[in-house]
């Protein structure tokens, strides 16, 4: 009785569609989670460079220079303005930096402390016609510690680098007004 039991249990296949799916779950959300994973951190390099971009127009422009505001504060401001869904503000590091040439930003690449975070030479937004370099680093944490430590390791960090490199404006004219 146990043997005919047994065989009829061997050759029944109602249940390998279960089986199957309980082999491929594993993989196919490793697979999942990944691709959201990459896209969000993507989606958070790219937010990072946009807000860099728009907060450097204010020292472009020399409104930074001119405002009489806290010049930091105000660069700090514009970015998270527009860095609000997916990076937090406070975890942004600035250097802003004054250059004697363009040809002078290739040789300041960025410092590092022992803890992977950016050493900064300070904040001096400069003055009318001169070159500046701006720096905004950020750590990105991941979301997921399994996916995260296969695409970061074993930190489950990446660090975004943001660099722009300009002329400011020639914002104080002479002559008549």
């Amino acid at each position: 009785m146990p043997g005919r039991f047994l065989k009829k249990w061997l050759k029944d296949s109602a249940g390998t569609t279960a089986i199957e799916f309980s082999l491929m779950i594993v993989p196919y959300m490793v697979l999942t989670l990944g691709i959201i994973e990459l896209s969000v951190m993507y989606a958070s390099a790219s937010l990072l460079e946009g807000a860099t971009s728009s907060a450097s127009r204010l020292v472009r422009t020399g409104q930074l220079q001119q405002s009489g505001a806290d010049p930091e504060e105000m660069f700090r401001q514009a970015l998270c303005d527009y860095a609000t869904v997916l990076i937090r503000c406070n975890d942004i590091q600035l250097e802003v930096s004054p250059l004697a040439s363009f040809y002078d930003a290739g040789g300041m690449g960025p410092q590092f402390d022992e803890n992977g975070d950016m050493i900064s030479s300070g904040f001096n937004a400069g003055g009318s016609d001169e070159r500046v370099l701006i720096r905004v680093a950020y750590r990105y944490e991941m979301m997921t510690p399994f996916i995260g430590r296969l695409l970061a390791g074993p930190s489950n960090e990446r660090l975004f680098l943001s660099t722009i490199v300009l002329q400011i404006e020639p914002y104080e004219f002479q002559g008549d007004v």
